[in-house]
């Protein structure tokens, strides 16, 4: 249900908000593995964690910051 909320806030946006597996760790592996639903990568997007090429697309900044704005306010949630 978590997910597919913050999946229709972000369509409301023009997001296309998909689940996927990826390599490395956050705090929501700790949290998750406790069986808590998590949402995780919410922040702006970019490539090249942790690298020397790490970049964020300072255009996604304001549409991110929506999408969170609105996933917060969610009485649903």
């Amino acid at each position: 249900m978590l997910f597919e909320r913050a999946r229709e806030h972000g369509r409301a946006l023009g997001l296309d908000l998909r689940e996927v597996s990826a390599a490395g760790g956050s705090d929501g592996n700790l949290v998750g593995a406790l069986g808590v639903p998590v949402l995780d990568g919410l922040g702006a997007e970019g490539a090249g964690s942790h690298a020397t090429n790490e970049h964020v697309l300072v255009d996604s900044l304001s549409v991110r910051a929506e999408l969170l704005a609105a996933i917060l306010r969610d009485p649903g949630l």
